[in-house]
Protein backbone atom coordinates (compact mmCIF):
# COMPACT_ATOMS: atom_id res chain seq x y z
CA UNK A 1 0.00 0.00 0.00
CA UNK A 2 2.81 2.35 0.67
CA UNK A 3 4.29 1.64 -2.05
CA UNK A 4 1.46 2.69 -4.29
CA UNK A 5 0.96 5.92 -2.56
CA UNK A 6 4.23 6.95 -3.19
CA UNK A 7 4.25 6.05 -6.62
CA UNK A 8 1.30 7.99 -6.71
CA UNK A 9 2.72 10.75 -5.23
CA UNK A 10 5.52 10.66 -8.02
CA UNK A 11 3.05 10.64 -10.34
CA UNK A 12 1.04 13.91 -9.54
CA UNK A 13 4.55 15.90 -10.02
CA UNK A 14 5.29 14.06 -13.22
CA UNK A 15 1.12 14.57 -14.60
CA UNK A 16 0.91 17.70 -13.39
CA UNK A 17 3.70 19.13 -15.89
CA UNK A 18 2.85 17.10 -19.03
CA UNK A 19 0.19 19.36 -20.36
CA UNK A 20 1.50 21.98 -23.43
CA UNK A 21 0.25 24.85 -22.38
CA UNK A 22 0.69 29.22 -23.43
CA UNK A 23 4.17 30.68 -21.96
CA UNK A 24 2.51 31.59 -18.79
CA UNK A 25 1.45 28.02 -17.67
CA UNK A 26 5.43 27.42 -18.72
CA UNK A 27 6.44 29.22 -15.53
CA UNK A 28 3.72 27.01 -13.98
CA UNK A 29 5.58 23.61 -14.42
CA UNK A 30 9.53 24.88 -13.75
CA UNK A 31 8.30 24.22 -9.88
CA UNK A 32 6.32 21.50 -10.49
CA UNK A 33 8.52 19.18 -8.79
CA UNK A 34 8.17 20.98 -5.59
CA UNK A 35 3.54 20.49 -4.99
CA UNK A 36 1.07 22.87 -5.97
CA UNK A 37 1.61 25.06 -3.33
CA UNK A 38 4.82 26.36 -4.95
CA UNK A 39 3.05 26.31 -8.29
CA UNK A 40 0.50 28.70 -7.16
CA UNK A 41 3.20 30.93 -5.52
CA UNK A 42 4.94 30.88 -9.12
CA UNK A 43 1.56 31.19 -10.50
CA UNK A 44 1.07 34.36 -9.06
CA UNK A 45 4.85 35.74 -9.53
CA UNK A 46 4.43 35.37 -13.68
CA UNK A 47 0.94 36.36 -13.52
CA UNK A 48 3.03 39.89 -12.33
CA UNK A 49 4.98 40.13 -15.70
CA UNK A 50 1.84 39.30 -17.74
CA UNK A 51 -0.07 42.35 -19.66
CA UNK A 52 -3.23 42.83 -17.21
CA UNK A 53 -6.54 41.84 -18.92
CA UNK A 54 -8.31 44.42 -17.62
CA UNK A 55 -9.22 48.00 -18.87
CA UNK A 56 -6.26 50.20 -19.14
CA UNK A 57 -8.69 52.84 -16.57
CA UNK A 58 -8.26 50.11 -14.33
CA UNK A 59 -4.79 49.01 -14.77
CA UNK A 60 -3.76 52.61 -13.69
CA UNK A 61 -5.98 52.07 -10.71
CA UNK A 62 -4.61 49.12 -10.05
CA UNK A 63 -1.03 50.70 -10.21
CA UNK A 64 -1.83 53.00 -8.04
CA UNK A 65 -3.41 50.80 -5.65
CA UNK A 66 -0.41 48.66 -5.36
CA UNK A 67 1.98 51.68 -5.46
CA UNK A 68 -0.29 53.16 -2.00
CA UNK A 69 1.10 49.12 -0.60
CA UNK A 70 4.21 49.93 -1.17
CA UNK A 71 3.85 53.25 0.76
CA UNK A 72 2.32 51.96 3.08
CA UNK A 73 5.64 50.39 4.80
CA UNK A 74 3.70 49.27 8.04
CA UNK A 75 0.94 46.80 5.73
CA UNK A 76 4.45 45.44 4.41
CA UNK A 77 6.11 45.04 8.04
CA UNK A 78 2.96 43.57 9.30
CA UNK A 79 2.97 40.85 6.36
CA UNK A 80 6.85 40.73 6.04
CA UNK A 81 6.62 40.02 10.41
CA UNK A 82 3.32 37.35 9.86
CA UNK A 83 4.82 35.67 6.82
CA UNK A 84 8.26 34.10 5.88
CA UNK A 85 7.85 36.43 2.53
CA UNK A 86 10.36 39.43 1.97
CA UNK A 87 9.14 42.49 0.96
CA UNK A 88 10.03 41.88 -2.67
CA UNK A 89 8.11 38.74 -2.84
CA UNK A 90 5.26 39.84 -1.40
CA UNK A 91 5.28 43.05 -3.56
CA UNK A 92 5.45 40.84 -6.46
CA UNK A 93 3.06 38.19 -5.44
CA UNK A 94 0.49 41.16 -5.12
CA UNK A 95 1.11 42.68 -8.48
CA UNK A 96 0.28 38.87 -9.51
CA UNK A 97 -2.69 38.68 -7.37
CA UNK A 98 -4.41 41.64 -8.36
CA UNK A 99 -3.88 40.76 -11.95
CA UNK A 100 -5.65 37.86 -11.72
CA UNK A 101 -8.06 39.04 -9.24
CA UNK A 102 -8.68 42.51 -10.02
CA UNK A 103 -11.26 42.55 -7.40
CA UNK A 104 -8.59 42.15 -4.69
CA UNK A 105 -10.28 39.12 -3.42
CA UNK A 106 -10.65 35.37 -5.15
CA UNK A 107 -14.05 33.51 -4.72
CA UNK A 108 -14.01 30.06 -5.24
CA UNK A 109 -14.90 29.35 -8.72
CA UNK A 110 -11.88 31.81 -9.80
CA UNK A 111 -9.87 29.53 -7.86
CA UNK A 112 -11.45 26.55 -9.25
CA UNK A 113 -10.37 27.65 -12.62
CA UNK A 114 -6.70 28.38 -10.93
CA UNK A 115 -6.41 24.48 -9.42
CA UNK A 116 -8.09 23.16 -12.87
CA UNK A 117 -4.62 24.05 -15.05
CA UNK A 118 -2.49 22.24 -12.19
CA UNK A 119 -4.76 19.12 -12.58
CA UNK A 120 -5.98 18.93 -16.54
CA UNK A 121 -6.54 15.25 -16.58
CA UNK A 122 -8.73 15.08 -13.79
CA UNK A 123 -11.77 16.75 -11.92
CA UNK A 124 -10.28 19.49 -9.60
CA UNK A 125 -12.95 20.77 -8.55
CA UNK A 126 -14.66 19.14 -5.10
CA UNK A 127 -10.41 19.26 -3.68
CA UNK A 128 -9.83 23.21 -4.76
CA UNK A 129 -13.30 23.69 -3.38
CA UNK A 130 -12.08 21.81 0.18
CA UNK A 131 -8.69 23.94 -0.31
CA UNK A 132 -10.33 27.11 -1.01
CA UNK A 133 -12.34 26.51 2.48
CA UNK A 134 -8.98 25.59 4.57
CA UNK A 135 -7.58 29.74 2.64
CA UNK A 136 -10.93 31.34 3.41
CA UNK A 137 -10.15 31.79 7.11
CA UNK A 138 -12.80 33.99 8.11
CA UNK A 139 -15.48 32.09 6.06
CA UNK A 140 -16.73 34.85 4.43
CA UNK A 141 -17.10 32.85 0.71
CA UNK A 142 -13.42 35.30 -0.60
CA UNK A 143 -10.13 34.97 -0.11
CA UNK A 144 -8.03 38.00 0.23
CA UNK A 145 -4.69 38.66 -0.48
CA UNK A 146 -3.71 38.53 3.26
CA UNK A 147 -5.37 35.09 3.39
CA UNK A 148 -3.34 33.82 0.73
CA UNK A 149 -0.55 34.68 1.36
CA UNK A 150 -0.40 33.94 5.33
CA UNK A 151 -1.53 29.95 4.20
CA UNK A 152 0.95 29.89 1.08
CA UNK A 153 3.75 30.68 3.74
CA UNK A 154 2.79 27.99 6.14
CA UNK A 155 2.74 25.71 2.77
CA UNK A 156 5.97 26.56 1.80
CA UNK A 157 7.90 27.76 4.45
CA UNK A 158 6.02 26.41 7.50
CA UNK A 159 7.44 23.96 10.39
CA UNK A 160 6.37 20.72 10.30
CA UNK A 161 3.60 21.43 13.22
CA UNK A 162 2.36 24.37 11.01
CA UNK A 163 1.69 22.13 8.09
CA UNK A 164 0.03 19.56 10.12
CA UNK A 165 -2.04 21.98 11.78
CA UNK A 166 -3.17 23.56 8.34
CA UNK A 167 -3.79 20.16 6.92
CA UNK A 168 -6.02 19.18 10.20
CA UNK A 169 -7.80 22.32 9.03
CA UNK A 170 -8.40 21.11 6.11
CA UNK A 171 -9.32 17.83 6.46
CA UNK A 172 -11.28 19.17 9.67
CA UNK A 173 -13.82 19.58 7.00
CA UNK A 174 -17.26 21.25 9.24
CA UNK A 175 -14.23 22.81 11.47
CA UNK A 176 -15.72 21.29 14.57
CA UNK A 177 -12.25 20.06 15.66
CA UNK A 178 -12.44 16.21 14.48
CA UNK A 179 -11.57 14.48 11.64
CA UNK A 180 -14.26 11.52 11.01
CA UNK A 181 -13.74 8.89 8.71
CA UNK A 182 -16.46 10.38 5.88
CA UNK A 183 -14.71 13.81 6.03
CA UNK A 184 -11.12 12.23 5.40
CA UNK A 185 -12.88 9.68 2.54
CA UNK A 186 -14.15 13.21 1.23
CA UNK A 187 -10.65 14.58 1.08
CA UNK A 188 -9.07 11.23 -0.42
CA UNK A 189 -11.22 11.15 -3.04
CA UNK A 190 -11.25 14.13 -4.41
CA UNK A 191 -7.91 13.86 -4.79
CA UNK A 192 -7.89 10.65 -6.57
CA UNK A 193 -10.91 12.38 -8.80
CA UNK A 194 -8.11 15.33 -9.35
CA UNK A 195 -5.20 12.86 -10.26
CA UNK A 196 -8.08 11.75 -13.26
CA UNK A 197 -6.66 8.99 -14.74
CA UNK A 198 -3.09 9.82 -14.46
CA UNK A 199 -1.89 7.54 -11.42
CA UNK A 200 0.28 4.44 -11.86
CA UNK A 201 -0.66 1.86 -10.85
CA UNK A 202 -3.70 2.05 -11.35
CA UNK A 203 -5.92 2.83 -8.01
CA UNK A 204 -9.49 0.70 -7.67
CA UNK A 205 -12.45 1.93 -6.49
CA UNK A 206 -11.88 1.08 -3.08
CA UNK A 207 -8.65 2.55 -2.46
CA UNK A 208 -9.54 5.73 -0.97
CA UNK A 209 -11.71 3.92 1.78
CA UNK A 210 -8.68 1.10 2.25
CA UNK A 211 -6.32 4.67 2.78
CA UNK A 212 -8.61 6.01 5.46
CA UNK A 213 -8.94 2.75 7.33
CA UNK A 214 -4.94 2.72 7.12
CA UNK A 215 -5.02 5.99 8.81
CA UNK A 216 -7.85 5.88 11.29
CA UNK A 217 -5.99 2.51 12.69
CA UNK A 218 -2.95 4.64 13.82
CA UNK A 219 -4.50 7.59 14.06
CA UNK A 220 -7.61 7.10 16.47
CA UNK A 221 -5.51 6.25 19.65
CA UNK A 222 -9.11 5.72 21.84
CA UNK A 223 -11.04 4.40 19.34
CA UNK A 224 -13.46 6.98 19.44
CA UNK A 225 -14.10 7.29 15.83
CA UNK A 226 -12.78 10.75 15.16
CA UNK A 227 -9.30 12.13 15.24
CA UNK A 228 -8.10 14.84 17.23
CA UNK A 229 -5.54 17.68 16.46
CA UNK A 230 -3.44 15.77 19.20
CA UNK A 231 -3.87 12.37 17.65
CA UNK A 232 -3.44 13.64 14.71
CA UNK A 233 -0.05 15.53 14.69
CA UNK A 234 1.33 12.75 17.32
CA UNK A 235 0.91 9.92 14.56
CA UNK A 236 2.36 11.63 11.78
CA UNK A 237 5.28 13.00 14.05
CA UNK A 238 6.02 9.64 15.14
CA UNK A 239 4.90 7.16 12.07
CA UNK A 240 7.38 7.10 9.45
CA UNK A 241 4.93 5.18 7.24
CA UNK A 242 2.44 7.89 7.41
CA UNK A 243 4.84 10.42 7.00
CA UNK A 244 5.72 9.36 3.59
CA UNK A 245 1.80 8.79 3.01
CA UNK A 246 1.62 12.26 3.56
CA UNK A 247 3.42 12.90 0.78
CA UNK A 248 1.13 12.62 -1.54
CA UNK A 249 -1.18 15.54 0.09
CA UNK A 250 1.87 17.83 0.52
CA UNK A 251 2.07 17.23 -3.94
CA UNK A 252 -1.93 17.87 -4.52
CA UNK A 253 -1.80 21.26 -1.88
Amino acid sequence: MEKKLDSVSARVDTSSSSSGRTKGDACLQNGSRRGVAARLKKFFMCSSTKPPSISTENSIEDELELSAVRHRPEALEQLEAQTRFSRKELQILYRGFKNECPSGVVNEDTFKEIYAQFFPQGDASTYAHFLFNAFDTDHNGSVSFEDFVMGLSILLRGSVQEKLNWAFNLYDINKDGYITKEEMLDIIKSIYDMMGKCTYPILKEETPRQHVEIFFQKMDKNRDGVVTIDEFIDCCQNDENIMRSMQLFENVI
